[in-house]
């Protein structure tokens, strides 16, 4: 689409990700951020019922079956699962030596980081700003996408209480692993909104960082005197009958 502004494959893309190594790799990268980008600026300018898969494989210039092979389902053009989410939770939350929110708020100081940059990096930062704002709002006000988006927190969840059962010697099925993990969860809750209510053109990357920076803190010290009893290190799980 010749009126895109915004490099949406690049915001969510995993900061980690390694260079491409031959053509036939790059050539899917291209190819995968071409359809996310197509896809996202086609939802937020009709609405991402009045949009089929088959208009963002013509809008390419792909087939239908090429787009569902990098992507399972049209929500997951928009809203990709978060391996690297993942892969985050269970590196920071396994580490004994490290406090459970403290973990949390190491990823998401480097997602933050990582959207500062990005947004840095946009020619138009006002209607990048503009447009992420549009993009929370499409994703709240369309139901298949705030349930894809719920499914992916739930998986988030049930990683994140697999991970804190473990280092507590706990079974997953108990509460406190359960509700830490939700707890911790939602802390990406506040910091997706607070983007939105701070994204704007007054505002240099480096100003939201700190105004975003300043909400996740505070939602964090309601979680940690509670948290502060969850035990950092692994314990040896008693058996029972």
């Amino acid at each position: 689409m010749g009126g895109r502004t915004v490099d949406w494959a690049a915001l969510r893309a995993p900061r980690d990700e390694a260079p491409a190594a031959g053509l036939r790799e790059r050539k899917k990268r291209e190819t995968r951020r071409l359809l996310t980008n197509t896809a996202t600026e086609l939802f937020l300018a009709r609405g991402f019922d009045a949009v089929r898969v088959a208009d963002v494989a013509r809008a390419c210039g792909v087939s239908e079956k090429t787009v569902f092979n990098y992507f399972p389902t049209k929500e997951s053009l928009i809203l990709d699962r978060p391996d690297a989410t993942l892969a985050a939770l269970r590196a920071e939350l396994g580490d004994p030596a490290r406090a459970p929110v403290e973990a949390v708020l190491r990823i998401l100081a480097g997602e933050l980081a990582a959207f500062t940059a990005w947004l840095d990096h946009e020619r138009d930062r006002r209607a990048a700003g503009a447009a992420f704002r549009r993009y929370g709002a499409l994703i709240r006000s369309t139901p298949a996408l705030a349930a894809y988006q719920r499914d992916l927190v739930d998986e988030l969840v049930d990683q994140a209480t697999l991970v804190l059962a473990e280092r507590s010697g706990r079974d997953a099925a108990d509460p406190e692993p359960q509700i830490a993990a939700t707890a911790l969860l939602g802390l990406w809750q506040v910091q997706f909104r607070s983007l939105a209510r701070h994204v704007d053109a007054g505002r240099t990357p480096a100003r939201i960082r700190g105004a975003v920076t300043t909400d996740v803190l505070r939602a964090a010290r309601l979680l940690e005197a509670g948290l502060a009893t969850f035990p950092p290190q692994v314990r040896t799980r008693e058996k029972t009958g």
